[in-house]
């Protein structure tokens, strides 16, 4: 299933989205381990995912950050020693982990991981990393993680924020990003990345759902000509990509901002399936929560896929991996999108 397709035009490009478990309890944890001699069993198994993939752009979710990317050059070098060489990276500082001085959760306790600006026992864990083949014009990112959920245009924050955290809450739980990548041809293809938050692990308030629905929201906006510095997206060729944390039928969370951007004029929806012909990309405990589709590539409607993906084999081998190895990466399932350009 991932090979190469026959028919391709000049130049194609394979999007990749994981969200990984290449998240330690501890800053520094991460990098210990991927410099350990001897890898442990889930970094190997990641490590075997990607290399099937073989993806021309890769976004990976839920990767600890430091900010001498020390953690991201390590791993990107392990891969590389196994054939697959991204020489250009970007990992910007995550809101997880960040702390508001705030007691968010209104536990009475301050500087837990639900206090941070999102959830994270430090500084950086479980952040977002993207790694490309193709030059990456890194001057150009935006990264709108610092966007406050209170100055979205028609927010619910004041729903269930206090006076103090809508001045600080941003809406971004992990990052958000539009990064242009430079293709063979000259032209700019953009990444619009996001790990939203799980809208799960609130009260009745429903704050992680109605969270949840405006990070959505937010690249609807964006999509139709807003954005937080006043200057419009007008990309032609792009794909939004990540975690984004709902099913469309099934499971908790607002469907009503996925639907939006599953059916926007602006974007396609390729509905990748595994071999089984089945489109969840998490493998959650039966029968709450289920398995679910959480995981996205939204190309632009203007482009043509070619093919599309779910890595998740069943009795038989795919490309060489079987169940217990991709069920040892990470509990969700990576996605792939292949695009003739």
């Amino acid at each position: 299933m991932l090979g190469t397709p026959s028919g391709l035009a000049a130049e194609t490009l394979r999007l990749a989205t994981f969200h990984t478990s290449l998240s330690r309890d501890g800053p520094g944890l991460l990098l210990a381990d991927l410099l350990d001699e001897d890898p442990d069993t889930q970094i190997r198994a990641t490590l075997d995912v990607l290399i099937a993939a073989d993806a021309d752009v890769l976004l990976l979710q839920d990767v600890d950050y430091d900010a001498a990317g020390h953690a991201l050059t390590a791993f990107a070098n392990l891969l590389e020693d196994r054939g697959l060489s991204y020489p250009y990276r970007v990992m910007l500082r995550p809101n997880t982990g960040q702390p508001t001085g705030l007691d968010m959760d209104g536990n009475a306790r301050l500087g837990e991981a639900r206090d941070a600006q999102g959830y994270g026992r430090f500084n950086g864990q479980g952040g977002m990393a993207l790694l490309s083949r193709q030059p990456v014009d890194a001057g150009a990112v935006r990264d709108f993680s610092g966007l406050l959920w209170a100055d979205l245009p028609g927010n619910a924050a004041a729903d269930v924020l206090t006076a103090e955290a809508l001045a600080i809450q941003r809406l971004a739980s992990v990052a958000m990003w539009d990064v242009p990548v430079a293709l063979d041809s000259g032209a700019r293809f953009h990444i619009l990345a996001l790990h939203a938050t799980p809208p799960v692990f609130d009260g009745p308030e429903d704050r992680n759902g109605l969270r949840n629905a405006d990070e959505l929201r937010f690249w609807q906006l964006y999509l139709e000509g807003w954005s937080p510095d006043g200057q419009p997206f007008e990309a032609g060729a792009f794909a939004l990509m990540g975690t984004l944390n709902v099913d469309p039928e099934r499971g908790e969370g607002r469907q009503g901002p996925l639907r939006a951007l599953l059916e926007h004029v602006a974007l396609q929806n390729p509905a990748p399936v595994n071999m089984a012909g089945r489109s969840e990309t998490a493998d959650w405990d039966d029968p709450v929560p289920g398995d679910l589709r959480v995981d996205y590539i939204l190309p632009a409607a203007n482009l043509r896929v070619i093919a599309s993906g779910v890595i998740w084999p069943g009795e038989e081998p795919e490309d060489g991996l079987t169940a217990s190895t991709v069920a040892a990466a990470s509990d969700h399932r990576l996605v792939w999108v292949d695009l003739d350009l």
